[in-house]
């Protein structure tokens, strides 16, 4: 399997992708490489497929039955120490010598991407994130911080499609508008009924959708959104440093979940449209949805692991944005404490107001 290490030209030590200054690096003699004079020089020293090769065999009677299966392993160009990774890994770092490599035949052909985005934030931008996550929760253990274990932090480029559609669509609803009034006698109140209809189009650009099986869907949904106007054109330079995966699931298993969101956002903002009622209920609602295309993508996400108390809780970080998300335990006898405190305020300002009362009607 063919590997694209990226070394430096002045020293060649393994360089890397800096999210800070968009070029490559080196930390040993701290060349500063752009991108586009890299692959310049690639072109001028291009290797024979032979030599690009990257041979790899094991003695298939030494694994049980079905212990292999999705196992791929690469020998790195450096050391030729071996990187073994599932069927979808397409950019690593060598365990051995700590060279990034790219695995260049996994976005080779119909699997190149489209477009990526490049990480903006780095390693140190996402711990120091995940401290301030821990700071902004009130019911976490005291002793989480100090005691929980960071397993593994990840920069990761996760696998999205993205799906331009049309939309056409005929919503009905039911309103009602309430009037009251009152004389001498009597309290009078009138309902009046609506039927209210709503019809159009919307368009959208770029809905994504998250790629990998490995990846939770709702958890890459809920650093959304990026900001799509960063994008560049696929280049493997972009990886160097961090991981990234391949799709294992294709557009058409993932559209589905697209259409979801789709027609949900159609649905809310006709919904927006229907103002100046007391009540509205929806009758129907018909979203037909036009494909317009679909583009294949690697989105920048920084993926913490930590475990405590044998329980594990994974964090994840928009690598462009920096927008923040996992779920933390919680300290049940602050919760109990808060859940008291908050019933004495509520009953306190009971007692209040029915003294006012009654002071005010004696």
């Amino acid at each position: 399997m063919a590997l694209k290490e990226y070394k430096c030209p002045n020293c060649s030590g393994p360089i890397s992708f800096n999210p800070g200054t968009q070029e490559l690096t080196c930390p040993y003699c701290n060349s500063i490489i752009n991108i586009e004079a890299l692959n310049y020089m690639d072109e001028q020293t291009e290797q024979t497929p032979e030599e690009q090769a990257a041979i790899w065999d094991y003695d298939g009677n030494s694994w049980h039955e079905g212990e292999e299966h999705g196992l791929v392993v690469y020998t790195c160009n450096s050391c030729s120490g071996e990187i073994v990774g599932d069927e979808t890994l397409g950019a690593a770092t060598c365990p051995f010598c700590g060279s990034p490599v790219v695995m260049t035949a996994k976005f080779a052909g119909s699997l190149r991407p489209d477009l990526v985005i490049p990480f903006k934030l780095d390693k140190d931008y996402a711990l120091s994130s995940l401290d301030k996550h821990y700071a902004k929760k009130r019911l976490l253990p005291d002793v989480f911080k100090e005691n929980n274990h960071l397993e593994d932090v990840k920069g990761v480029y996760v696998p999205f499609w993205l799906y331009d559609a049309d939309t056409d669509s005929h919503m009905e609803y039911r309103g009602t508008k309430v009037r009251t009034w009152s004389d001498r006698n009597y309290i009078y109140t009138e309902t009046s009924h609506f039927q209210i209809i709503r019809g159009g189009a919307l368009g959208f650009d770029a809905v994504p959708a998250d790629g990998s099986e490995k990846v939770d869907d709702a958890l890459m949904e809920s650093i959304e959104p990026y900001n799509m106007g960063d994008w560049a054109g696929f280049n493997t330079a972009y990886l160097a440093g961090f991981y990234a995966n391949k799709y294992d699931k294709d557009a058409k298993e993932c559209s589905p979940r697209a259409n979801e969101r789709i027609k949900n956002t159609t649905t809310a903002e006709f919904r927006k449209t229907v103002v100046g009622y007391n009540s509205v209920r929806q009758v129907s609602s018909n979203v037909r949805i036009n494909c317009g295309g679909v583009r294949y993508a690697l989105f920048p996400v920084w993926l913490l692991g930590s475990t405590w108390e044998d329980k594990s809780f994974i964090f994840a970080m928009n690598g462009q944005t920096g927008k923040f998300v996992g779920d933390l335990p919680l300290d049940k006898a602050k919760r109990r404490r808060l859940y008291w405190t908050m019933f004495g305020i509520i009953a306190a300002s009971l007692l209040a107001i029915s003294q006012a009362y009654i002071a005010f009607i004696m």
